[in-house]
């Protein structure tokens, strides 16, 4: 296997901070004026970087400072800038960006032709968008045409924020400020086939499941074995509407093209996001078998947006599938999984001991999730002085996440191993059992 090194900034580089980036303060005077001011504090707390450049692993800031990053909720698996990504999409930038929708358009076609190729047998059928909650919109809307009106995920699930989206995700805080969302949604215990043939049986043949195969904004959440399998029976038997979001853990993600992969099923549709924009152009799909897409075949401007199949996110797709092809990286994930999960375990609990209550993972998405509030917070942040950008689980504050790419090279996997070990041995001190009095 052929793993293209990760290129880093020679040290003592000049900084690739150009006229055209602000300065610390003048930068955050704009979020807090013009963006958002908590995203500007969130910012802050973070060290107030700037982040500038990226390349492979590592991400640079306007100070020439570099983070090896093991963040990006799933988007870059193959690394940022990836050349065979960046060729695809340059070689369309300079031709044709954008399609007239009116006649047939190359890319798109041989887009879908690429995705379809990967995906498990018997689905055909591609809508792209550019948002993975415009994906989950897009199932939503699919169901709908055959009748089914009733929506059913898994509590702390998560697909998105759009009101569709955010109907199905199974977090309070993220509807409270929206309802009424749509109506008809139950939620159930992730894992928990029994309570999902429950509401099966008494949905009249109306229902529409939507399930992750590992709840990533959950906190890494790996169901039982067989679940995703069952979830397909139960929903053949009670004649639903299967939905899998692979948003997150599609693509190489865990190790396999898709988690649909680990127990041979093949959803009614399929949803892709994340890793397909090769973290360049964003692009998302719903992926369907020709049954479920039926209705949209039959009329081709009944769900249809702006951007949606817009020729430079098509390259930038086709350019993904391509290096994720080239380099082997679907594979790269699942060996660097296996390799980081035990060690990286074996770094936290060292330290942390009986505070951590359990360290889990497939491919390069890898959950720490400790007993009590306040670690994974602060291990997120003394992991970002150590060098290494992390993900928060949105779901779960017990959670600290890890979505590395799989072109980590074996100075990155040190590097990291290193820098974890550093920001444990900062913070396990605040968080250690004291005897009684002391």
């Amino acid at each position: 296997m052929s793993i293209t090194p990760t290129t880093r900034p020679a040290s003592g580089a000049a900084s690739p901070a150009t006229a055209d980036v602000p300065g610390r303060e003048e930068l955050g005077r704009l979020y807090r004026t013009r963006l958002n001011k908590g995203r500007a504090v969130l910012g802050e707390m973070f060290g107030g970087h700037i982040e500038v450049a990226s390349e492979g692993a590592w991400v640079t800031t306007s100070e020439g400072k570099r983070f090896l990053n093991c963040g990006g909720y799933g988007v870059l698996l193959t690394g940022a800038r990836h050349p065979t990504v960046l060729r695809y999409v340059t070689e369309q930038l300079g031709r044709h960006p954008v399609a007239t929708r009116i006649f047939l358009e190359p890319q798109a076609a041989l887009a879908a032709d690429d995705l379809v190729s990967i995906c498990p047998p018997g689905l055909e059928r591609v809508h792209f968008a550019l948002s993975g909650a415009e994906a989950v919109e897009t199932a939503i809307k699919m169901a709908r045409t055959h009748g089914k009106r009733r929506l059913v995920a898994m509590r702390d699930g998560y697909h998105g924020k759009t009101m569709g989206a955010l109907s199905l995700t199974g977090k309070d805080v993220f509807q409270e400020p929206f309802r009424p969302l749509l109506s008809l949604t139950t939620h159930v215990p992730f894992g928990d086939t029994g309570a999902l043939r429950a509401v099966l049986a008494d949905s009249g043949g109306e229902a529409c499941v939507v399930v992750e195969p590992v709840q990533g904004e959950a906190g890494v959440v790996i169901p039982p074995d067989g679940y995703l399998r069952a979830v397909q029976e139960l929903c053949r038997q009670y004649d639903a509407f299967f939905v899998l979001d692979e948003i997150q853990t599609g693509m190489g993600r865990l190790g396999s093209w898709w988690g649909a992969d680990f127990e041979d099923v093949t959803p009614d549709v399929l949803l892709v996001g994340k890793g397909l924009s090769g973290g360049v152009v964003p692009v998302s799909a719903a992926v369907a078998t020709r049954e479920a897409f039926s209705v949209f075949d039959k009329d081709p401007y009944l769900h249809t947006s702006t951007f949606s199949q817009v020729p430079l996110a098509m390259a930038a797709a086709r350019g993904s599938i391509a290096a994720m092809r080239e380099d082997g990286l679907v594979e790269r994930a699942r060996e660097l999984g296996d390799e980081l999960l035990p060690n990286l375990g074996a770094i936290v609990r060292g330290h942390f001991g009986d505070a951590v209550r359990e360290v889990r993972g497939r491919g390069l998405l890898l959950g720490i999730e400790f007993a009590e509030p306040g670690p994974a917070g602060d291990l997120l942040i003394e992991l970002a002085l150590q060098g290494v950008v992390a993900n928060h689980s949105l779901n779960s504050h017990l959670v600290l996440r890890l979505t590395p790419p799989a072109v980590l090279t074996r100075d990155d996997v040190d590097f990291l191993y290193a820098a974890v070990d550093r920001a444990c041995q900062m913070q396990a001190a605040r968080y250690a059992p004291t005897s009684e009095g002391g």
